[in-house]
């Protein structure tokens, strides 16, 4: 069945309220399938609050309430409602993996029914008002609403909670959800539910009426995202067909300008204006009513003999220093100067240009960036090649670029939203690997709560091990039951949840980047680590060192993380 088959049920949900929020999530949380999670999705949108409704997209597109109490205090009020011994609360802790979780399980079943079920948005706007209130009344709200709910409810009250709710859907199942419930476009949806809205004060018809209009100037467009190319380029048919560009290796972005103002939009949609000052210079050198599709990258310009300039990208350890701190020093701009690498242009004048070909919109894009003329806005290069081998070994020349590889785009593609099959491909270099020991495990999350999936590593340094990276995928539910029942056979000692287990199982270690960093005992920090394959043909004998890391990081990595 496809999901255009896909309809709302005619019955309403038995739910109503936080209890009609708390089912679909279990739901969303249980099922395998995609049609089912659409399925309770469109049930939802059809018959909740429209209040509900909107806290359910925010939610739902990244949009958490602040933590308004710490996990010390939900574990002792828990506590003192349960008479538990606290040290059968840390270990019921430690089995389940999961805070909320844990408390939701071990409060006692209430035999409370509410005539009247609170809904999702009452919750949600109590926790903002709660927010600066007095613990103790924090605590009251806190542990009544407990006393309420089933155990289904207190799991996602207690994820709201602390800030913790995430939820296994994409972007594009709720657009597709809610283009069975309004009369709109799904690309018109997934533009509308963008941007800066605040759900307290924002209405569904606000957001999804037929008529709506916005005032949010900053309001981005849905990133179109490749699929990565696991086939030979020759099967793409024609190279004349396809743009090349180099994958670079930063943050994806879209610079807004409209209503005479400069916004900055990260592709996980964070607005990001304030942590990049130096595009504000861009505000009186780009036209109203533009957007740009690009990548935020750290850069440096170079002199030749020749005294000609060149700009060129710089290691993504740079732009960490960067991330995450609210105010930025000028010593910061200066020690990692960012720029704009623009390769697409999603808005001129006002006017929608993703429907237009990409060989119009580049054209049109080249114009702008070449009258605009500043060296914190840059052109991302086209590639010149003229057959696929040719393209083949410029793409060996992805690292010296500091790329992760190539992009390919079809030159008559428009832009379109979402991962989209066919139009855009990633076609990425292999990632760097080594081989290296497990020497701790900790239990996981979820439903991998009861396991032992995540890891510690080490590499040798003569006769020591010295940890350098965690990490907690790339294995297959086989290989992660494996790995756990050696663990509960070869565990040496316990620290609270992490076992130090007998060092003997090799695993191949794959990883985007390095960089060094004081923070940690190896000296270096790695990029995207994951488990590449279980080396069951290899010993610990024969893992690499950390001279092997260190030899990395002088040929790939930056000179710091700090």
């Amino acid at each position: 069945m496809s999901d255009t088959e896909i309809i709302p049920q005619t019955t309403a949900n038995s739910q109503k309220g936080f209890s009609a929020f708390a089912e679909l999530v279990s739901i969303l949380g249980t099922s395998t399938k995609t049609n089912d999670k659409l399925r309770a999705l469109i049930d939802y949108f059809t018959h909740a609050d429209s209040k509900d409704k909107v806290w359910v997209i925010a939610l739902f597109s990244g949009r958490r309430p602040k933590r308004i109490v710490s996990s010390t205090l939900l574990q002792e009020w828990c506590v003192e409602i349960t008479h538990l011994p606290y040290w059968l609360f840390e270990e019921s802790y430690h089995t389940v993996g999961d805070l909320g979780e844990t408390i939701a399980l071990l409060l006692p079943d209430t035999e409370l029914t509410s005539t009247d079920d609170r809904s999702l948005s009452y919750y949600l706007e109590q926790f903002i008002t709660l927010n600066k209130s007095d613990e103790n009344v924090r605590k009251k709200f806190i542990t009544d609403s407990w006393l309420t709910m089933n155990k289904d409810e207190r799991f996602v009250f207690n994820k709201l909670l602390t800030g913790g709710f995430r939820i296994g859907v994409s972007q594009k199942m709720i657009v597709n959800a809610l283009a069975k419930t309004v009369e709109l476009d799904a690309a018109v949806i997934a533009h509308r539910i963008s941007g800066n809205w605040d759900p307290v004060t924002t209405t569904f018809s606000d957001l999804l009426s037929e008529h709506a209009t916005t005032a949010d100037f900053s309001k981005p467009y849905p990133f179109f995202l490749a699929y990565a190319l696991d086939a030979e380029p020759e099967t793409l048919g024609s190279p004349e067909e396809w743009q090349a560009e180099w994958k670079w290796d930063g943050i994806r972005g879209q610079i807004i300008k409209r209503n005479n103002e400069l916004f900055v939009w990260s592709r996980g949609e964070e607005l990001m204006t304030d942590k990049f000052p130096e595009y504000q210079l861009l505000k009186e050198l780009l036209p109203d009513g533009l957007v740009i599709d690009g990548e935020i990258i750290p850069f440096q310009v170079t002199t030749s003999a020749e005294g000609t300039t060149a700009v060129s990208p710089l290691p993504f350890a740079l732009l960490q220093t960067r991330i995450g701190r609210k105010n930025v020093t000028k010593k910061q701009l200066l020690e990692a100067p960012i720029a704009f690498f623009a390769y697409d242009l999603l808005e001129y004048n006002y006017e929608d240009w993703r429907t237009k070909p990409l060989a119009e919109r580049r054209i049109k894009l080249e114009e702008i960036i070449h009258k605009a003329s500043h060296v914190n806005l840059q052109l991302s290069p086209v590639i010149t090649y003229e057959s696929w081998p040719g393209l083949i070994e410029i793409r060996q020349q992805s690292r010296d670029n500091y790329a992760e590889g190539l992009m390919l785009k079809r030159k008559s593609s428009p832009y379109q939203v979402g991962r989209k099959v066919g139009d855009w491909w990633k076609w990425k270099i292999d990632p760097f690997t080594i081989d290296a020991v497990m020497i701790y495990a900790q239990k996981g999350h979820g439903r991998r709560s009861n396991l032992y999936t995540d890891y510690t590593f080490a590499v040798k340094d003569e006769e020591r091990l010295v940890p350098f990276t965690k990490a907690y995928s790339g294995l297959t539910d086989k290989e992660f039951a494996q790995v756990d029942a050696f663990v509960k056979r070869n565990s040496l000692e316990k620290f609270g949840p992490v076992r130090t287990v007998k060092p003997e199982l090799v695993f191949e270690i794959a990883f985007e980047g390095i960089a060094a960093s004081n923070r940690h005992k190896s000296g270096v920090a790695l990029r995207f680590p994951r488990i590449n394959r279980w080396r069951k043909d290899k010993t610990p004998d024969e893992i690499n060192t950390l001279q092997d890391l260190k030899q990395m990081l002088k040929m790939y990595g930056t000179s710091s993380l700090e």
